[in-house]
């Protein structure tokens, strides 16, 4: 895809977080010469931050944040809003579901900025429960949301999202565009305090269990429960294309690799050379029975679908996760 730089002021919400970050830097390394990255936490605790970026530490559920957010900005990407791992969203349904806050107040902002174009990062945690209930899963399509029935909390505020910004367009002619993101991985991201997710997660427990000598090693429910992970440079790419696209209907950006638990924990044990006994916490959090994206639908409008192989990805994100618990705590966050 060939790249237009003048694009005036691109805004990236969630910017302190993993996949907020990451967009940052590509856009960055694309040459988009105005770049504005918001998030709400402190800057020295966002896991990546650029140099000639416009930073600004900005509380994104107020309107008034959120009308300095969009100020100037020819395009949105709102990545912004309160989640993690299973262990996190099936224990803070409400928080998560103030999220909405967020999205509310970034639409009127950007509508009222007079923004071309609104990029919404929404989830596959929007789809009927009813069609995740077997390990060996039929792959999700996007029809698959309705009859409502998601995942509760998260996934609720994440659907209301959807048709807010469907809305916006129809209503107010915002060019609005939304993905769901099935599991995005990769470096630079939460792998630790309750949040992260499984591969992440995968990839602590492994590694701490080398650090301190274990021989066993706790994996959330039986290991049979599927899910299929997308590399976070597979994301970026699907994201921006998405963006540049004239696609209103939201598309499935997800690996179409599906993997058990267990399987998952095979390939982190043979990245890092060791076998552990598993200890299977059947009392844990453990979402859906299986999870994995239909891709069908992005190859037919988009002319592509993520390609990288967990394997592949995995890879680099253990290298990064162990090279974070390896060093000194005042050194992990990473400036670039």
């Amino acid at each position: 895809m060939t790249e237009v730089t003048d694009r005036g002021l691109v805004v990236v919400t969630g910017a302190g977080g993993f996949i907020g970050g990451h967009l940052v830097g590509e856009l960055r390394r694309l040459g988009y010469g105005a770049v504005r990255a918001v998030d709400v936490k402190p800057l020295d605790e966002w896991y990546q931050v650029f140099p000639g970026t416009d930073n600004r530490v900005l509380d994104l559920r107020r309107p008034d944040a959120c009308a300095e957010a969009a100020s100037g900005a020819r395009e949105i990407y709102n990545l912004a809003c309160d989640m993690g791992g299973m262990g996190f969203i099936e224990t803070h349904k409400a928080e998560c579901m103030l999220s909405v806050l967020i999205n509310t107040h970034m639409l009127m902002a950007a509508r009222d900025a007079g923004c071309e174009r609104y990029f919404y990062s929404s989830s596959a945690c929007v789809y009927a429960a009813g069609k995740q209930t077997r390990p060996d899963v039929e792959p999700l399509k996007e029809n698959d949301a309705y009859p409502a029935m998601p995942e509760d909390g998260y996934g609720w505020e994440k659907l209301f999202s959807e048709r807010m910004c469907r809305h916006f367009y129809e209503d107010f002619g915002l060019e609005t565009r939304f993905a769901r993101y099935h599991n995005v991985y990769g470096p630079h991201g939460t792998y630790d305090g309750g949040r992260e997710k499984a591969p992440a997660a995968m990839c602590r427990k492994v590694i701490a269990a080398q650090i301190d000598g274990a021989s066993d090693i706790e994996v959330w429910g039986d290991g049979q429960q599927t899910r299929s992970f997308m590399y976070i440079d597979d994301c970026l790419f699907g994201t921006r294309v998405l963006m540049a696209s004239d696609i209103r209907e939201p598309l499935n950006i997800g690996s179409d690799e599906l993997v058990t638990i267990n399987q998952l924990l095979d390939i982190v044990e043979d990245i890092a050379g060791r076998k552990f006994k598993r200890r299977y916490n059947l009392t844990a959090p453990k979402g859906v029975r299986g999870r994995c994206s239909d891709n069908t639908l992005i190859q037919e409008k988009l002319g592509w679908a993520p390609t990288i192989r967990l394997r592949d990805g995995m890879e680099k994100t253990y290298r990064w996760i162990y090279d974070q618990m390896a060093m000194p705590a005042a050194r992990r966050r990473a400036y670039v």
